[in-house]
C-alpha cells in the first residue's frame, strides 16, 4: 500500500500570467505559497478476487474491469500512461472541499503521479512530477489550466514561480521566520459555500487574454512589487493587503465569471469588517477567499462573516509527500504466482 500527501495553494499575485497563453509568449511569474492543508491518495494491488479489476473511491464509487473505462479523466489518463497489468484499488480523501480555487484538481494529480511512481518502485523528483501532471492536465485531457496548481502541489514552500515557454523556475522567498509569521497573522481563509469546474471559468480568461494585455503586464509586475515587500523589513507588511485590492481589482476585470454578486457582497462585508484586501483563489467563480486584516481587526471580521467556514493555514514546505511505503501488500503474501507490473 502507498499513501501520499499533497498540499493544496495559496496563490496571492500573478495568477493568469501562467497560461501558456500568456506566459509562452510574454513570460509569467506567481507569489504565493503551498498550504498545511492537503490531499490524501491511497492506492494498492488490488486483490484478484472481484467481479472488477479496478476499484476507484472519489466523491463516487467505480468499478471497472479495465483503465479506460474509469469515469475519472485524471485517473484515466495517468493509468493509461503506467500500464498496470494488475488490479489497482485508488482512495482520495482531502481535507478541504474540491472544485474551491485552492488547485485541488492538481493536487490530486500529482498525488496520484507519486503513488503510481512509488507503487513501481520509482523515486520522482518534484520538478518531474510537477512537469508530468502538466502534462497529464494540458495536453492529454486538454484542461484550460495554469502552470501554477502543480509546481506548488510537488513542490511545497513560498515561492516565486517564473513561467516562460515549456519551462518553469521555483525561486523560494528568504526571509526571517518572524517576518513570515507576520504576514500569516495577517491573513484569513474563508470558504464562500460555492464551488465550481474552474477549468470552465478559466476558458473565458483565456480567449480573453489578446484584449488583456495591459492588465497581465500589471498583474505580472505585482509579483516583483509583492516579494519587495515582503523581503524588505522596513516596508509595513500592511502594504500586501493594499497590494491584494488593488489585484482584486484587476482580477474582476479580466472575466465577467471571475466573480459574482455573491462573492462581491462577500468581499465588501470583510471590507467593511476592517479587511484591508483579499483575493478570489483560483480561476474564480466560487470557492475560497482570503482576507488581509489587521490581527486586531480579525475578530470583527469574524463576527461579520460567520455564516462562513474560516480555516486556518500556515505554509507547507514539503511539498508531495510518499508518507507510507508498502509497495508489496498483498502479493508479498500470495505463495506460488509471479505479479508484476
Amino acid at each position: 500500500m502507498i499513501i501520499t500527501r499533497t498540499p493544496f495553494r495559496v496563490s496571492l499575485f500573478g495568477g493568469g500570467t501562467d497560461y501558456p497563453a500568456w506566459c509562452n509568449e510574454h513570460g509569467g511569474a506567481v507569489l504565493g505559497f503551498a498550504i498545511d492543508r492537503y490531499c490524501y491518495i491511497t492506492l494498492r494491488h488490488l486483490p484478484p478476487f472481484f467481479e472488477y479489476k479496478h476499484r476507484v473511491v472519489y466523491s463516487r464509487i467505480e468499478t471497472v474491469q479495465d483503465a479506460s473505462e474509469i469515469g475519472h479523466p485524471v485517473v484515466r489518463a495517468a493509468l493509461g500512461e503506467f500500464d498496470f497489468r494488475e488490479g489497482l484499488e485508488i482512495h482520495h480523501d482531502g481535507d478541504l472541499p474540491a472544485r474551491s480555487g485552492l488547485g485541488s484538481s492538481s493536487s490530486f494529480t500529482v498525488g496520484l503521479l507519486n503513488a503510481l511512481h512509488a507503487l513501481r518502485g520509482q523515486s520522482c523528483t518534484k520538478d518531474q512530477l510537477a512537469k508530468e501532471a502538466i502534462h497529464v492536465e494540458q495536453r492529454l485531457l486538454a484542461e484550460n489550466v495554469g502552470l501554477q496548481d502543480q509546481v506548488w502541489a510537488a513542490h511545497g514552500g513560498f515561492n516565486r514561480i517564473e513561467f516562460g515557454a515549456d519551462r518553469f523556475t521555483v525561486m523560494p522567498l528568504i526571509v526571517p521566520r518572524a517576518r513570515l509569521e507576520n504576514l500569516m497573522s495577517h491573513l484569513v481563509l474563508y470558504f464562500t459555500g460555492f464551488s465550481r469546474f474552474s477549468s470552465d471559468v478559466a476558458k473565458e480568461s483565456i480567449r480573453a487574454i489578446p484584449s488583456k494585455h495591459q492588465e497581465l503586464s500589471t498583474m505580472y509586475e505585482m509579483v516583483s512589487e509583492a516579494q519587495s515587500i515582503i523581503c524588505n523589513l522596513n516596508t509595513p507588511i500592511s502594504e500586501v493587503g493594499h497590494l491584494l485590492h488593488e489585484g482584486w481589482k484587476l482580477k474582476r476585470s479580466l472575466s465577467a465569471s471571475v466573480a459574482t454578486p455573491a462573492i462581491d457582497d462577500i468581499y465588501a462585508a470583510g471590507r467593511d469588517a476592517g479587511a484591508i484586501g483579499g483575493k478570489l483563489l483560483g480561476a474564480g467563480g466560487g470557492g475560497f477567499l482570503l482576507f488581509f486584516v489587521e490581527p486586531e481587526k480579525r475578530e470583527a471580521l469574524r463576527a461579520r462573516l460567520s455564516n462562513l467556514i474560516e480555516v486556518d493555514i500556515d505554509v507547507d514546505f514539503d511539498g508531495s509527500r510518499v508518507m507510507l511505503f508498502e509497495p508489496d501488500g498483498f502479493r508479498s503474501r500470495v505463495k506460488g504466482r509471479s505479479w508484476a507490473a
